[in-house]
């Protein structure tokens, strides 16, 4: 197949420029006519771009959750206008400002040109629209309610780019705080206790066992700085090696729900955003199964997602949703409970709505209450590590201070 850069007009009179993917020229034009085009150019696409949108759209843009809500928005208000998806599109590209997704959206328009549905379009850039996006739009195509589904899209987003930040703002302040201890020791062990040392050697006196304990790791660790550098670079890339595998990530997800004190806030974090997945993915129109499937891929944690196939393979078998997530162990009985009068209820979207609000409610309690807790811990650490370096480098001077007084 080649590509065919062209320039045309469309029924509205609009300037439309873009490529087309075809065997042929002539066959290029047939396509472009099917849409009602007026071809005013129509060449072969040179090489160079022709690779640079291909290798683009392998690696995917850089596109931001804030970005894709807004597309989503806008998207839907222009549908609703009665603007069609391809001139839509046009106007939302010559908007933005990222050049990257600018890009993308170009090629997702020059595709609806070739004949592929939105969803479909979508579908070939998975790196900027997951799955859960092209399944709603698909089912928003498919119930002719594509505009409802964008907004439900665009709110989706929001809210979960809300929580993400939510969690971001709990756990930034304290490793910030972390780091900055850490380099605030390494400094101190590297070049103020070498200077102590030099002034202590003066003494011609045996030092206190923290001072030389110090002195000693000082020593060490000055004289080893090559060998600490490589341990430290070699267990970095192992240690991401490591949870980049199935193996690592299913660790670590299982320590992130049980671990203390941030446990509770990420299994939160996970319940909000598995119920809210998949309240908007049924509103929408996506069957119950589909809707599982894609809730479990986007769940952003394996333990959750292991749960998930679980409940989706027992709905396949008949069962309802309620037991199997109860039997599962990572939904707590609360959620359960609302789930199974909701399905009994034929309300399901609207709890699962409902849960995924109250469990927002909850992460921002516990994000307020995590900073309160971790500031005096904090504090406590650096007053603990700093001032007792600071502490064993005078315990000598306090010495000498005490036998002059004598």
């Amino acid at each position: 197949m080649a590509h065919f850069a062209y320039v045309a007009k469309d029924r509205e009179g609009h300037t439309i420029k873009g490529d087309v993917e075809a065997p042929d020229k002539k066959q290029a034009l047939e396509v472009l006519r099917k849409k009602d085009f007026l071809i005013l150019k129509l060449e072969a696409a040179r090489k160079g771009g022709t690779l640079f949108s291909l290798s683009f759209l392998k690696r995917g843009a850089s596109v931001t959750p804030d970005e894709l809500a807004g597309f989503g928005r806008q998207m839907a208000t222009l549908i609703e206008s009665g603007i069609p998806v391809v001139t839509a599109l046009d106007i939302l590209s010559e908007q933005t400002q990222n050049e990257g997704f600018k890009a993308t959206l170009n090629n997702v328009r020059d595709s609806v040109n070739t004949g592929l549905s939105l969803s479909e379009a979508l579908k070939k850039t998975p790196r900027v629209f997951s799955d859960l996006l092209v399944s709603m739009v698909r089912a928003g195509e498919m119930s002719g309610m594509l505009d409802v589904v964008l907004d439900r899209v665009a709110t989706y987003m929001e809210k979960s780019n809300s929580l993400q930040k939510k969690m971001k703002s709990a756990l930034i302040y304290p490793t910030v705080i972390v780091l900055m201890a850490t380099v605030i020791t390494l400094v101190m062990i590297l070049k103020v206790i070498p200077v102590f040392k030099d002034i202590f050697a003066g003494f011609g006196a045996e030092l206190p066992g923290p001072t030389q304990f110090l002195i000693n790791l000082s020593d060490f660790i000055r004289g080893q700085v090559i060998l600490f550098t490589i341990m430290l670079v070699g267990a970095s890339v192992t240690i991401k090696w490591y949870f980049g595998t199935k193996a690592g990530r299913s660790f670590m997800d299982t320590m992130k729900l049980r671990v203390p004190i941030i446990g509770p806030l990420f299994r939160k974090v996970a319940i909000s955003k598995f119920t809210r997945t998949l309240s908007t993915l049924l509103r929408s129109g996506v069957p119950i199964l589909g809707a599982l499937d894609i809730v479990g891929e986007t769940s952003g944690n394996v333990v959750v997602e292991r749960a998930v196939n679980n409940v989706r393979d027992s709905v396949r078998e008949g069962e309802n949703i309620a037991p199997p997530m109860e039997r599962s162990g990572i939904f707590p009985p609360m959620v359960t409970r609302m789930i199974a009068v909701g399905e009994k209820s034929g309300e399901l979207e609207k709890m699962l709505t409902k849960i995924a609000d109250t469990f927002d409610e909850q992460v921002d309690t516990s994000v307020d209450g995590l900073t309160s807790l971790l500031e005096p811990l904090i504090i406590a650490f650096l007053g603990i590590v700093i001032g007792g370096i600071v502490l064993c480098m005078f315990l000598p001077i306090f010495k000498i201070s005490t036998i002059v007084n004598m």
